[in-house]
This record gives C-alpha cells, structure tokens and sequence, in this order.
C-alpha cells in the first residue's frame, strides 16, 4: 500500500503518536506525516504510507489554514493554555483595538520559534531543553501570513477566535503572543485546529475509526490518494521503456529526446504504461531531465553513464 491519508487528529496525542497508530492499524512500518501537529492542536495531518514517504519534501503546498481560540490577559511559557501561568492582567480590550493588532501581523514577518517546539539548537530538540527549565536565545525567522481574521470575540471573557492563513513554519502559539505583546495585555493559545494543511482539507480527512474500518472491510486502498495525484502541480512526462529503465535507476534522460517544451522544475515521470516512477528535474543548461527521486518500489542497479 502506498499514497497518502489524510486523518483529523484528535487532541491528546502527538503527531507521532499518531503516527504509531497508524502503523498498528495498517501493520506496516513504513509511515510518515506532513506538518507537526502539537498534542492539544486537532485536524488536517496528512499520513504517507510505503514508499510515498521518499516525496514528503516535494508535496507542493506547504502552506496551512488554522482556526486559533486565544485568550487575552494570560502568558504562559508554552504560550498556549496546557503551560503555567507566567502573567495575569484584567484585560479590556475592545473589538476594534483587536482587529488593529490583529491587522499588523498580516505580511511578511519575523517570527522567534518558541522553546517549547521542535526547532533543533546544537542537535538537541527545544522542547527538551525547556523541560528543563533551560531557555536559549532563538534567531528570528521569516514567515508570511496571508489572511488573519477575526471571526468572533468573547468581549466579556476577552477571547477571540481567529482564521489564519500562513506559510509553513509559522507557529500560532507564537502569533498568539505576539497579539498579546502588541495589545499589551498578554495573550496564549487555548485551541488550535488545523483546516487546511500540504494541500488537503477537514472534507478530505477521514478519523482512525474510518481508517481501520476501511482497513478490515478491504476498502482503504481506493480511499489512499496516490503520491502521484498528492504531486499533480508537477506536470507529467511520458517516456519510452528503455528510458523509463534508465530514469528508474537514477540515470539521467536527454531532454531534445524526451521531445516537448521543458523549462527548469520538477515533473512527473510516467512509463509507456502509465506507471509513476518519480520526480524529475528539468536543467535547460544542461539539457537533461535528471532523476530527483525515483519510485522506491521500481529501483534498481545503476545504469551506465549515457544519454537516453
């Protein structure tokens, strides 16, 4: 079984947990996920089965969809409610003072990944670091967000939900801060649910009850989304056997023979029988379609150094 599922996770669990899960459900080993999702977060977590975890880097949108619950007066040093409360304030915020700070975060922005995440510093994972109490200095990184909204506000109990639209690597706990900084009342997290994430919706997501389901009636395997439709934004190319042979193992392939317009990117590459057999990339410097990553199920032994 190969190809992509993408589940709603429940909160309680990690994304690796969910991962084990998955693994125990399918009795497979070989499963990964796209875009961490923390214990208390739910929602889109896109599940690679088999050998469609060689083009988890290659998913095309890395871009996600959030709606964030976050509560004003508060801090914590997780920045989200599951932490200890650092500060308290009696907040009065209004609604209009809201949709201001709320507008300056929109755009390109610098963002200081919080301890508790998964950001590594000198090999060692931040959220181990703070769990003992040890907090080290942080580099800024950009991020973008494109669309943040307020779609209801609490006045009395000064929480607000927000729809945000973001690039990859933005962390909402820290957004959720950084409101609270710019209203100067303190802010953190108190829900999290992922909408949107590497391309696929909550419509699109089935629960592990589903999945397993499926999985014992015999019915997952026309559920799994192929790793070649997850990685339709790449155009396809059809090539003749002995260059589906050369391509499958790594050899690179002449472009002037492979006939056509190609411009430099990623394409898909299909045998005469329509079979995927990986990512290639184009060099219109050199004029060859070199293989990115090849199927891992339709490998071989390298093939000589020759044009095709």
């Amino acid at each position: 079984m190969t190809g992509i599922i993408p589940i709603d996770k429940p909160a309680g669990i990690t994304s690796f947990g969910a991962v084990a899960r998955m693994r125990k459900i399918l009795n497979m080993k070989k499963i990964g996920h796209a875009g961490t999702l923390d214990p208390m977060a739910t929602g889109v977590l896109p599940i690679l089965v088999g050998s469609a975890t060689r083009f988890l880097d290659f998913l095309p949108c890395k871009d996600k969809r959030y709606t964030a619950i976050i509560k004003l007066g508060f801090t914590t040093d997780t920045l989200d409610t599951t932490g200890e409360i650092i500060t308290h304030t009696d907040a009065h915020i209004t609604r209009p003072e809201l949709d201001e700070a709320v507008n300056c975060f929109i755009g390109k922005i610098s963002q200081i990944p919080p301890m508790y995440s998964a950001v590594q510093k000198d090999g060692v994972r931040m959220y181990e670091l703070a769990r003992k109490g040890v907090e080290v200095e942080r580099e800024a990184r950009k991020i973008e967000i494109y669309k943040a909204r307020v779609l209801e506000f609490d006045e009395s109990a000064q929480e607000f939900t927000l729809d945000v639209s973001c690039s990859a690597g933005t962390y909402i706990r820290t957004l959720a801060d950084d409101i609270g900084k710019k209203l100067g009342c303190g802010a953190c997290l108190a829900g999290l649910r992922r909408t949107e994430g590497s391309g696929f919706t909550l419509e699109s997501c089935y629960s592990f009850e589903e999945v397993a389901e499926y999985a014992a009636e015999n019915h997952l395997e026309k559920r799994i989304i192929s790793i070649e439709d997850a990685l339709m934004a790449y155009p396809a190319v059809y090539v003749s056997e002995k260059q589906a042979v050369r391509f499958s193992n790594g050899g690179e392939l002449d472009l002037i023979r492979l006939k056509g317009k190609y411009e430099n990117g990623l394409y898909r590459i299909f045998d005469p029988e329509e079979v995927f057999l990986g990512l290639g990339e184009a060099d219109t410097d050199s004029g060859l379609m070199r293989a990115r990553k090849v199927n891992s199920n339709l490998s071989g032994s390298p093939s000589p150094q020759i044009r095709i």
